[in-house]
């Protein structure tokens, strides 16, 4: 199963740079174990997903907890953090193991009928699961199928 992760522009560039090595949550994937690729739509102004990256770690704990552990590698500072999390008594911080950069992005209210974005995540169907995946495995000419960098645990 893959999913599309919607995200800040920024966010999504610190992730694929390789300066975000945490994405912050309040609620994430029913079985994460389960989720093989986690696409990412930038938001607005962008619209469009722009790569992927591989996760085999979700914690969920108190955001205090999550900053303390995951803070330094979460491309984020401290009081967005915790504005971000107000009001809420857990969240997830999810592992960037792997990213994939695509060349060229894909649009995928144009790419995939009846597609709504997701205010946080979405799980794909298989044909869109298979039509990202091609640019993942290098079998779309526009795709770049090596992965950009790979991250241990600190």
């Amino acid at each position: 199963m893959d999913a599309v992760l919607s995200i800040e522009p920024s966010f999504a560039r610190k992730i694929l740079s390789g300066e975000k090595r945490y994405e912050f949550r309040r609620s994430t994937f029913a079985d994460h174990t389960t989720v093989e690729f986690v696409y990412l739509y930038a938001s607005a102004p962008e619209q469009q997903i722009v790569g992927a990256f591989t996760t085999t770690r979700v914690v969920e704990a108190q955001p205090e907890t999550l900053w303390e552990r995951f803070g330094d590698a979460g491309g984020i500072d401290k009081e967005r953090f915790f504005d971000y999390f107000e009001g809420v008594d857990t969240g997830h911080a999810i592992r960037v193991d792997e990213t994939h950069e695509f060349e060229m992005c894909v649009d995928p209210t144009e790419q995939f009928e009846d597609f709504s974005v997701p205010v946080s995540f979405c799980y794909l169907n298989e044909t869109e699961r298979e039509t990202l995946r091609g640019r993942l495995a290098g079998r779309d000419e526009t795709a770049q199928s090596p992965p950009l960098a790979r991250f241990t645990e600190e």
